[in-house]
């Protein structure tokens, strides 16, 4: 698999640490700058990682996990979760963050739609801020210490509850230590400053009321969510031009996930596939036309899958798909789907 940087420069594995190690007390600081980066030192800010399209699943070999992160905007139906978790099940896990969640049956559709292949091992949830993992049916003797954690960073509109802030699963599975994360951080363009200090804030308190010095921290990293940054730095009607014509990829030098990441602040070391996809916020509620309610807000990226490896010379990836799902239009975001495959290295 090649990475590439913001920049051009390109890596044959994956050189960086976890953010998530549970240190002393004392150290806990460090797992903060482990996330963004302290003044004065080297940082790596996102890696951009192409798919492949490629997937040789077998059972037998690596775990194979298919990640789907969507805003709902109160809006559920079968058929929609159906559409957003794809036909092909070809996948050991399947990992599902959802926000703006106002139905209480979702993990009953969630389990109507795996009930032929998948169960459900683990969920989180706040309130609105919903997260859950399925696994192959009878896969029991695979799952180990798995823990649930949530951190609130406060946040109410409208009409229904919208927590923000982030719910977490941590499990052990074939052998892989890992951690989800699904998150729902502050909106509008302007709150980039807040949105970075919340991401610390969480990567900081979970799971720390687990912490034990002898532990082993996840191999694992994987967070989703909708992480609201914005663009920043172009005009709504450029952008739409641009989007328009398939000429989005023009726009990720105004991305405010990658730029915050470029100065340390955020997600150090993570990767993420292209942003191949058009920016998947905010539309028209029931169609796949941008906002033309009288804020006209710019199209941004605000839904997105990121992951990290704490050891990359011992576990490997390789990511097989990133995209939205453009069919679904029952709520202002489109969902957003990965499918990334680790293996241990031999």
């Amino acid at each position: 698999m090649v990475i590439q940087s913001k920049k051009g420069t390109k890596y044959g594995k994956f050189k960086h640490n976890s953010s998530f190690s549970r240190r002393s007390k004392l150290k806990r600081k460090s797992v903060v700058g482990s996330f963004n980066n302290p003044v004065g030192t080297d940082h790596e800010g996102i890696k951009t990682v192409e798919a492949d399209n490629l997937c040789n699943f077998s059972r037998n070999s690596g775990l194979c996990i298919c990640i789907v992160t969507w805003n709902m905007n109160g809006q559920v139906s079968y058929e929609d979760l159906v559409e957003s978790i794809g036909r092909n099940r070809r996948f050991d896990l399947l990992v599902v963050g959802l926000q703006e969640v106002a139905r209480d049956n979702v993990a009953r559709l969630l389990q109507d739609v795996l009930v032929e292949t998948h169960e459900l091992l683990g969920k989180a949830i706040m309130q609105s801020l919903q997260l859950y993992v399925f696994g192959p049916k009878n896969s029991d003797l695979f799952i180990k210490d798995l823990k649930v954690d949530k951190h609130s960073v406060g946040g109410f509109g409208g009409m229904m509850r919208r927590k923000k802030g982030a719910v977490a699963i941590r499990i052990s599975y074939k052998g892989f230590r890992m951690e989800f994360i699904t998150c729902h951080l502050s909106a509008h363009a302007r709150n980039v400053q807040e949105r970075n200090a919340q991401c610390r804030r969480i990567s900081q308190s979970l799971f720390s009321k687990y912490w034990n010095p002898f532990g082993r921290p996840p191999q694992i990293t994987i967070w989703l969510g909708d992480l609201n940054y914005r663009l920043q730095g172009i005009d709504t009607h450029p952008a739409r031009n641009l989007i328009q014509r398939n000429l989005h990829s023009l726009l990720l030098s105004k991305d405010q996930l990658h730029k915050e990441a470029e100065r340390g602040q955020i997600f150090n070391g993570y990767c993420e596939g292209t942003l191949a996809f058009k920016p998947t916020y905010k539309y028209n509620q029931g169609s796949s036309n941008y906002d033309t309610s009288y804020k006209v807000r710019v199209p941004s990226w605000t839904d997105r899958i990121l992951f990290k490896i704490r050891d990359p010379d011992k576990i490997t990836a390789s990511l097989h798909c990133y995209e939205s799902v453009d069919d679904i239009c029952s709520s202002d975001h489109k969902p957003v789907r990965a499918h990334i495959c680790f293996r241990v290295s031999t």
